[in-house]
């Protein structure tokens, strides 16, 4: 486990978590799409973890593991930039209980802490009003608008850019009561 929360824990996604990752994307399918595609077979996800480009996590409720989401640290570049992309899924049934928030501050500590990245961004596809809100609740500060910039589902896709600085992150201010 790299962080604990009130109600989540975040962790490294292995090869161990394969099931259950792929039952949580299925049945999580009419949730992501069009937004994201996650691997959906035993292919596909080995494939992701033997080509990282980051690291990847599971966001786990406390009470009994289950999965409630994944996030991922992309494309980090060390040395003067310090940066990384982050990238954040829900798994149903437990979208929409605050978890993601929680387990993303945790993914956000992990960065600017541990990490000691310096610059965190992540694109939201402007229609997908929850995780903008998401990304808005966090702290994340919008820096533009990116038109056609990621391929998703066979398609370029429109994104909303944000970004957060080590300096801009206090996870106690940006909770609501």
């Amino acid at each position: 486990m790299l962080q604990r929360g009130e109600h989540v824990s975040i962790r490294h996604l292995d090869a161990a978590d394969e099931g259950a990752f792929l039952r949580a994307v299925r049945s999580s399918r009419k949730l992501h799409r069009p937004w994201s595609y996650l691997p959906e077979t035993g292919e596909d996800f080995r494939d992701m973890l033997v080509r990282p480009l980051g690291e990847s996590y599971l966001i786990c409720r406390n009470e009994d593991g289950a999965l409630a989401g994944c996030a991922s640290l992309g494309h980090m570049v060390f040395g003067n930039l310090r940066s990384a992309y982050l990238g954040y899924s829900a798994f149903v049934p437990h979208q929409r209980q605050g978890l993601m928030r929680e387990g993303l501050e945790l993914v956000l500590r992990h960065a600017f802490g541990t990490l000691g990245l310096h610059r965190v961004e992540v694109n939201v596809q402007p229609g997908n009003v929850r995780s903008v809100a998401l990304a808005e609740r966090l702290g994340f500060r919008r820096e533009g608008y990116s038109p056609r910039y990621l391929k998703i589902g066979g398609r370029w896709r429109d994104h909303v850019r944000f970004a957060m600085l080590a300096d801009e992150f206090s996870p106690a201010t940006n909770r609501r009561p």
